[in-house]
C-alpha cells in the first residue's frame, strides 16, 4: 500500500516541478495578456530662468515700490541680473542697508538674483517673505510657483499659480503650469480645466493638448482621447510618442489589430523608436504572428541592441514553454550578430532549453556546461544541468547540481523542489519534507502544502514500521 501511495505521490509531482520550471519565463512575456503600457507624463518646455529674469521690471500701480535708496540700487544691478546674477547677489548684500528691512518689491529682486545664481532656499525665503507682507504680489506668486515646479514640489507650485490666477494672471502658460502641476498632485479635475483654460489663450501649444490627453486617458474617455492624440500627430508627424500613446488608446479600448496597424505605419515612416518598436513586436507575439515579431524585434535590435536582444531571448524562452519548439528554434537561429555578455549567457540558457525539450540531453548538457564556465553560480543553469541529469538517471550528479542551484537565492525555491522529489525518490521521505517546508517558507503554494501532507503520512508510516 505503502509503494502505491509513493508512485501516485510521484505522478501528482511531476506536473509541480513542470510548472515551477516555466513560471520565470511566464512572468517574464505573457503572450496572452499583454496589457497597454502608461506613458509618464512629459512637463511643459519651460525655461525657468526666461521666466524669472523677464519679471525683474516692475508695474506701476499693481504692485510694491521700492524706498529711494532701494530703487537707486536696482538701477544699478537690473542690467546685470540675467547676464551675471552670482555678481548681483553680491552687489545687493553688500549695499543692502542691515538696519532696515528691505521692501516686498526689493525681497522680490533678490529673490530673482538667488534664483540666477542658484541659490533656491535663499530665493525661496525672500519670494515668501514678499507674498506674506505684499499678498497681492502677482509675480511673486507666479516665480515662487516656478521655483517649487522646478524643484517637483508640485502641490505647492499649484498653490501658487492658483493665487496667481485669482489675483488676475490670465497667461496661458500660468494656466498650463497649474494644469501640470495639479496633475502631478492627482488632482484631475482641476486639472483638465486649467488646461482647458491654457487652450482657450494658446490653441496651438501641444504641451496643454498633450496634458489634457494625459487627462483624457486617465479617465478613460478614449474616443475624446482619440480625437485630440490624432491632432498631435497631424501637427507633429515626427514625434513618437504621440503614436506610442494613440496605439495605448487602442489598446486600453481593446482594439489589437488598429494598434499593429498603427504602429506598422509608424515603423514604416521610420518614426517609431524603442519603445513603438516594442510594443510593436509584444503585439505580434500576442497575436501569434510570430515571423513579423521576429522582424520587429530584429528591427529593435538595430535601434537598440540589449533590447532587441532581450525580446529575442524572451520570445525563445516563451515559445519552448508553451512547446512551440519549431518556432522557438526559428527565433534562436535568427542571431547573426554577436551577443552581448549577459545576452550571451541568456542565449546558451534558451539553446540548452530546447535541445531538453527536443530530450538531446548530451546536446542540452554541452550548452549548459559552456554557459557555466562563463558563471560558475548561474542558479538558472545549475538547474537545467540537474535535469538533464536527472532525465538521464543520474542521480548522484543530478543532486550536486540541484544543491548548487540551492545555494542561489533566485533558484532555490525550485530547486527544494527538485531535491524533494529525488528525495522522494530515494524513499527518503523526512528530508523531502525538509525540503518541500523550505520552498514554503519562499512562496506559498497551496499545491505544495497538500503534496507535503501526503509526504507526511509516508514518514508516519516509516516510523510506525521502525519503531
Amino acid at each position: 500500500m505503502r509503494a502505491i501511495r509513493y508512485f501516485f505521490l510521484l505522478g501528482l509531482f511531476a506536473p509541480l516541478l513542470a510548472m515551477g520550471a516555466n513560471e520565470a519565463d511566464l512572468d517574464q512575456f505573457n503572450l496572452n495578456n499583454l496589457r497597454a503600457q502608461k506613458v509618464a507624463p512629459k512637463g511643459p518646455q519651460l525655461d525657468p530662468k526666461r521666466i524669472i529674469n523677464q519679471s525683474n521690471s516692475f508695474l506701476k500701480e499693481r504692485e510694491p515700490e521700492m524706498t529711494e535708496e532701494e530703487y537707486a540700487l536696482y538701477e544699478k544691478i537690473v542690467t546685470i541680473l540675467a547676464s551675471n546674477a552670482e555678481l548681483a547677489v553680491r552687489l545687493l548684500e553688500q549695499m543692502m542697508n542691515e538696519k532696515q528691512q528691505p521692501s516686498p518689491a526689493f525681497e522680490f529682486i533678490l529673490g530673482n538674483a538667488y534664483y540666477g545664481a542658484g541659490k533656491m532656499d535663499e530665493a525661496e525665503k525672500r519670494y515668501r517673505s514678499a507674498v506674506q507682507r505684499y499678498p497681492s504680489f502677482v509675480r511673486a506668486w507666479n516665480n515662487l510657483g516656478v521655483l517649487y515646479y522646478t524643484a517637483n514640489r508640485f502641490p505647492e507650485a499649484a498653490t501658487c499659480f492658483s493665487k496667481s490666477i485669482v489675483l488676475g494672471d490670465r497667461e496661458p502658460m500660468t494656466f498650463g503650469l497649474l494644469g501640470y502641476s495639479l496633475e502631478r498632485s492627482e488632482d484631475y479635475v482641476s486639472a483638465e480645466m486649467a488646461f482647458m483654460q491654457a487652450l482657450g489663450g494658446d490653441p496651438a501649444n501641444a504641451d496643454w493638448k498633450e496634458g489634457l490627453l494625459r487627462i483624457c486617458i486617465e479617465g478613460k474617455q478614449y474616443a475624446r482621447a482619440e480625437a485630440l492624440v490624432k491632432k498631435l500627430i497631424k501637427d507633429n508627424p515626427q514625434e513618437p510618442r504621440y503614436w506610442l500613446m494613440r496605439a495605448n488608446i487602442l489598446l486600453s479600448d481593446n482594439r489589437q489589430l488598429e494598434a499593429i496597424m498603427l504602429l506598422e505605419a509608424a515603423a514604416g515612416t521610420g518614426v517609431a523608436g524603442v519603445e513603438e518598436l516594442t510594443l510593436l513586436g509584444d503585439l505580434y507575439a500576442s497575436q501569434n504572428l510570430l515571423p513579423e515579431a521576429v522582424a520587429s524585434y530584429q528591427k529593435l535590435h538595430s535601434a537598440s541592441k540589449l533590447t532587441g536582444e532581450k525580446k529575442l531571448l524572451v520570445l525563445a524562452r516563451m515559445l519552448i514553454a508553451t512547446n512551440k519548439l519549431p518556432e522557438a528554434k526559428a527565433v534562436l537561429d535568427s542571431f547573426k550578430t554577436e551577443l552581448s555578455p549577459e545576452g550571451r549567457l541568456v542565449f546558451l540558457q534558451a539553446k540548452a532549453d530546447l535541445l531538453f525539450a527536443q530530450k538531446s540531453l548530451p546536446a542540452a548538457r554541452q550548452e549548459i556546461e559552456a554557459l557555466l564556465k562563463l558563471a560558475p553560480f548561474n542558479g538558472r543553469a545549475l538547474l537545467t544541468l540537474g535535469r538533464i541529469y536527472a532525465a538521464d538517471d543520474d542521480t548522484p550528479r543530478a543532486t550536486f547540481a540541484f544543491e548548487g542551484a540551492y545555494r542561489v537565492d533566485e533558484t532555490r525555491y525550485l530547486a527544494s523542489l527538485e531535491l524533494a522529489n529525488i528525495e522522494l525518490k530515494n524513499r527518503h521521505y523526512a528530508k523531502s519534507v525538509e525540503y518541500l517546508q523550505k520552498a514554503l517558507t519562499i512562496e506559498k503554494s497551496d499545491a505544495i502544502e497538500d503534496y507535503l501532507a501526503r509526504v507526511k503520512t509516508l514518514v508516519a508510516s516509516d516510523n510506525l514500521s521502525f519503531p
